[in-house]
């Protein structure tokens, strides 16, 4: 049968004289009004009249009606480009879905004016809350406006502690990743840090927290030589390994901050001439997906919990009163491939014994 043609559009009073029943009852069954009862047949009928006619809820009558939209906003810095980060979306989105809402996303490429913007915008459309994330987990000044809504701070931390926040435990990733290479019986385990502790980004310090604890524990001494600071990137992981492994007594395992620093630290030990992880094993944590499986071995490393950690956000969201000021840290799960072993004897630089 075709669809009729409406010159506006189909109207509720349309969707009520398909279905034989009136217009309040159209309205309460496509609101799902709590308390009113209909047969399952009546709320099939109206259902299917509203699908045939191609009806569409008014969504500013809802926003007059119950004060809100039926969407959630998230605002993000270069979330949607990153190679990653982009699944803190896939969660969020899939949350707000299970909840009949949409999510409303812009990525502001961390232009202020355009992060103001969005934000006046969302409001203006009287959104439920706003999710305020970061690509990379960090210290930030969140925009007082959001205290309009609920909202939470999602892979950062709220500087003022006006909001709460949701990030990764960053020591307790560190801590899992050593303590992998400790109970694969290594004493001598290199850390190549993807910054400089004095930027006091919580994934610099946090990591390096937990890479010390794991030592600790294991009843190893720590070694300053061991730690490097890095950069993050391919070139400087390259570069860090280098340094490690001319060290009188190298490393038999390396634990990298992030899987692009693992990545170079590959292509180092295998301009040596030395094999993963045979002569040495290696750690490392993102989990990213288009780079961790693809290495050969592949690298065992933590993974960011970014879809839980987006479903969260949004969760706290449809709470409607979240805590302010509270962090809420999610776990890294261990991802177990083939970059770790037990320890090779690597000779000492010096002497040229094992």
């Amino acid at each position: 049968m075709p669809r009729p043609r409406f010159r506006t559009g189909p109207t509720m009073h349309d969707v009520a004289a398909a279905a034989g029943v009136s217009q309040a009852t159209v309205s309460l069954v496509l609101n799902d009004a709590g308390g009113a009862r209909f047969s399952e047949e009546t709320r099939r009928r109206v259902h299917e009249a509203a699908q045939h006619l191609g009806y569409r809820t008014n969504a500013h009558a809802k926003v007059l009606r119950d004060g809100v939209a039926g969407m959630i906003g998230f605002v993000g810095d270069h979330v949607a480009t990153a190679p990653f980060a982009g699944k803190i979306i896939e969660g969020a989105q899939a949350r707000a879905w299970e909840a009949g809402m949409l999510l409303l996303t812009v990525n502001t490429g961390g232009d202020p004016e355009l992060e103001a913007a969005s934000l006046e915008a969302m409001l203006s459309h009287k959104v439920a809350g706003v999710v305020y994330a970061s690509m990379y987990h960090r210290v930030v000044d969140v925009p007082a406006v959001l205290g309009e809504v609920p909202a939470v701070v999602l892979n950062a931390q709220d500087r003022k502690r006006a909001f709460p926040s949701i990030a990764p435990s960053e020591e307790l990733g560190g801590y899992a990743a050593t303590k992998r290479l400790t109970d694969a019986g290594h004493r001598r385990i290199g850390f190549i840090n993807i910054g400089a502790v004095d930027d006091a980004l919580p994934a610099v310090v946090g990591r390096l927290a937990g890479y010390r604890k794991a030592l600790a524990e294991a009843g190893i001494p720590a070694d300053d030589d061991l730690h490097r600071p890095g950069d993050g990137q391919e070139e400087g992981g390259y570069r860090k390994t280098l340094e490690l492994m001319s060290l009188v007594h190298p490393p038999t395992a390396i634990f990298c901050g992030n899987d692009r620093s693992a990545w170079g630290a590959y292509q180092a030990l295998g301009s040596l001439g030395l094999s993963v992880p045979g002569d040495v094993s290696v750690v490392g944590f993102d989990n990213q997906e288009s780079l961790a499986p693809c290495l050969r071995p592949g690298l065992t490393t933590l993974e960011l919990p970014f879809l839980d950690m987006g479903r969260r956000a949004v969760e706290l969201i449809l709470a409607g009163s979240p805590s302010p000021g509270h962090t809420e840290l999610f776990e890294c799960p261990l991802i177990e491939r083939h970059s770790v072993a037990q320890p090779s004897h690597l000779p000492n630089r010096r002497t040229g014994t094992a």
